[in-house]
């Protein structure tokens, strides 16, 4: 790693950043019971000599010379995890550190993001001579998308030129990201004793309007995530052999890209279905920031990559210009004994401080 202009070296930074994932790997914290790590963050904060604020339990700061007159750039991503899944054969709680892995629930998703983006606000936040802001938010509720994470706490912040987000993405950049609409329906037939002729049959009428929405093509292909992704997750029918039910329920998972809103995404597929159809929610829409966008510019010009993300994140739900950008793997996350490479780590800090100082 090249020096970094900083109060701290890299070594400093980098350990800091080992020592608190460890730290959080430790301290269970599913969604909506993360105030143990939130009180872990402000402590690393108060460590550093940084006044924090809190919102429930998403800890956030502003930069020593924070200027009203100048716009911010956000560092954002979260401290929440899923539930080890029963595939473990290590303590999801035991941060294990051995050929040079860190080991433990969340410390690739999103924990070395969370460290990483912990490190670069270090690193800036005595600086007196930039051109934007630096606020870093640490938040709530990611894994769930929930009310109490960053879609609580936005309106409290200052206004945000464009958002940082860190997640799983080996330091490339996720310039779009696709949107997710969950999609329950119904299939209405008539029920009847299954030893007689029965031509309303919900199961049968509900498969064959399934067969043809999992086949169907959206008009518009997104030059940065492709096709619109229907997949049909869920099906429920029947208490009896002998008994046709009268209703056919399932389940629709569908990966909206940039070219449609969540809202006109579910309307044409109602269009093309009889059963019917009620969308869980329209909050989390696709996201993207434009190839030449500064911040996607300076990662382009250091070797970085950009690309189209398939998997969702708090940027369905941040009211501006985000990108998606961190250390590690998201094919590692939610899975069993989820690592995060030492190395990872020593890079992320490195990549960010590097784009940011041609940003900031």
């Amino acid at each position: 790693m090249q020096e970094l202009k900083s109060v701290y070296s890299k070594e400093e930074l980098f350990n800091n950043a080992i020592e608190l994932l460890k730290k959080l790997i430790e301290i269970p914290s599913f969604s909506k019971d993360e105030y143990n790590t939130s009180v872990e963050i402000e402590n690393f904060f108060k460590k550093h000599q940084v006044s924090t604020e809190r919102y429930k339990n998403n800890i956030w700061a502003l930069n020593k010379h924070f200027d009203d007159a100048k716009p911010s750039v956000l560092l954002n991503t979260h401290h929440d995890t899923v539930k080890p899944n029963k595939a473990y054969t290590l303590d999801p709680f035991v941060a294990i550190e051995k050929e040079g892995r860190l080991y433990g629930l969340g410390s690739n998703d999103a924990g070395a993001s969370l460290v990483s983006m912990a490190q670069v606000f270090l690193h800036f936040y005595e600086r007196n001579d930039l051109n934007y802001n630096l606020v870093i938010a640490l938040t709530a509720e990611e894994e769930i998308s929930g009310f109490d994470g960053i879609e609580g706490l936005f309106p409290q912040l200052p206004k945000i030129e464009l958002a940082i987000v860190g997640e799983p993405t080996q330091m490339n950049l996720a310039i779009a990201e696709k949107g997710l609409l969950v999609i329950d329906g119904e299939m209405k037939g008539t029920p009847s004793h299954a030893a007689h002729p029965n031509n309303d049959n919900a199961i049968v009428k509900c498969l064959e309007d399934l067969q043809h929405i999992v086949n169907f093509k959206f008009p518009k292909v997104s030059d940065y995530l492709g096709e619109v992704k229907i997949t049909l997750s869920g099906i429920q029918a029947g208490v009896q052999h002998n008994v046709v039910p009268e209703a056919c329920h399932f389940t629709l998972d569908v990966r909206v890209t940039d070219e449609y809103t969540n809202q006109e995404a579910f309307e044409i597929i109602q269009a093309q279905m009889k059963s019917t159809l009620t969308a869980r929610s329209f909050r989390l829409n696709s996201s993207k920031i434009e190839r030449d966008h500064p911040f996607v510019q300076a990662g382009l010009a250091i070797g970085r990559t950009s690309y189209g993300s398939p998997t969702s994140s708090d940027q369905a739900i941040i009211p501006c210009t985000s990108v998606k950008i961190g250390p590690g793997d998201s094919r590692r996350s939610h899975t069993a004994d989820e690592f995060i490479e030492v190395k990872e780590i020593e890079e992320g800090i490195e990549i960010y401080i590097q784009i940011l100082e041609k940003v900031l």
